[in-house]
Formats: C-alpha cells, sequence, structure tokens
C-alpha cells in the first residue's frame, strides 16, 4: 500500500544527520517527556456525538504522529535510515478478569469515521483473546499507543536494558481529571533521541493540543 511506503533519507542531504549517528552509536539513549493536555472540549464533542474515548483519542494521535516525520523513522535491512508515509497504532486491551493485557493493531486511516469504526470493531473481536500479540499481520510501521486509566501521572518512563531506544514512538496516556472547571490528561511521548529531538517532540504535543481543542 503506498501508505506504507518507506524512503531512505539522503544522508548527504539531511541535517540530523551527525545527531543520528551520535544518538544511535556513541551516546546510546532515549528520553522521556510527559505533558498534560486539556481535553475539555475533547470530551465535550465526543459526548455529544456518543462516541468511545479510546479510539477517539487514538486516531488524533496517530493522525499527527502520521505528520510528524521524526516520528515516522525506521530502518531496511541493511540499517539504513528512512521515513514511512505512516505508522498504524499498535494499542493495548484490557481484561478485567485477570488484569492482563493484550496487543491490537489498527490500521491508520486518514479519514476518522473509518478509522474509529475499524478500531472499534478490533477491539470487540480481540477484548476477549488472551496472551500479549492477539492480531497477527502486524505491519512493521507500527508505534506503541497505551493507557493507564487508573491514575493520572506527572511522570512516565519505559525502558530496555541492554537495548537500544526504540525509533518509533511510545505514547503513553493516564486518567483526566478535573481542576478548575477544566480537564487535564498525562500524555507521555518516549523516544530514541536519534529520531527525534526535544523540538520535534514538542512540536507533536503543540498541534496535538491544538487538534484536542478543535476536534
Amino acid at each position: 500500500m503506498e501508505k506504507d511506503q518507506f524512503t531512505l533519507i539522503d544522508l548527504d542531504t539531511w541535517p540530523r544527520k551527525d545527531h543520528f549517528d551520535y544518538y544511535q552509536t556513541k551516546v546510546v539513549c532515549g528520553y522521556h517527556l510527559t505533558v498534560p493536555m486539556d481535553v475539555s472540549h475533547f470530551l465535550k464533542e465526543i459526548k455529544q456525538r456518543g462516541l468511545r474515548f479510546y479510539p477517539s483519542f487514538v486516531w488524533c494521535v496517530a493522525h499527527l504522529v502520521a505528520e510528524t516525520k521524526e516520528f515516522c523513522m525506521g530502518l531496511d535491512d541493511g540499517g539504513r535510515p528512512g521515513y514511512f508515509s505512516c505508522m498504524h497504532p499498535n494499542f493495548t486491551i484490557f481484561h478485567e478478569d485477570d488484569h492482563t493485557f493484550s496487543d491490537v493493531w489498527t490500521a491508520y486511516d486518514p479519514d476518522f469515521s473509518t478509522f474509529y469504526q475499524n478500531m472499534v470493531n478490533d477491539m470487540e473481536t480481540y477484548r476477549d483473546k488472551k496472551g500479549v500479540k492477539v492480531k497477527e499481520g502486524q505491519p512493521r510501521n507500527f508505534f506503541c499507543i497505551s493507557c493507564v486509566p487508573w491514575v493520572s501521572y506527572s511522570g512516565f518512563g519505559t525502558f530496555s536494558p541492554g537495548g537500544k531506544p526504540n525509533l518509533f514512538p511510545i505514547i503513553d496516556f493516564g486518567k483526566y481529571e478535573e481542576e478548575n472547571g477544566r480537564w487535564n490528561m498525562p500524555v507521555t511521548v518516549t523516544i530514541s533521541h536519534a529520531a527525534a529531538d526535544g523540538y520535534h517532540t514538542s512540536q507533536f504535543f503543540v498541534k496535538l493540543q491544538a487538534l484536542l481543542n478543535e476536534f
């Protein structure tokens, strides 16, 4: 599919070439950035439309991930960096009976209604399937998004001891709470410093807030 196209980066003209090499081979590191998002308008809109929060919010994030090329980075079989034309969200489903979760993915679609219905269908299809990976065929151009709905946090971190940070983003969000008449929700981005700098991740949050305000 065209939306899954992978394009190699022209290393001779890439402004971040030195930064990529440095953080991919010399100082191998990633970082976490947590920002409170105002979801007041977003909550009002989805309630009026009778929409579910989870698939609606996942579309907002996936929509902006697709527009943020630094969040669409990957490597070819030879280890050369490039950008995917989009990334598909890999999300978690929580099982109330045994408190485990399962990974499910839904193909990103720029049309909200199409993606929303597809994700809802996946949630219903796999809600009782147990195991870490329950939907086959996960594409290589995916990113992770998960919810911690039991707590509103101020910091969140994931790490892989002995391994390199992922070039794709891992996005987590927590419980939204009311404060002074506004509803705020923590959102965390975890990503390799080789893929994105603080500027790129900050701009992602700015655009996410704007999208939530205009949803």
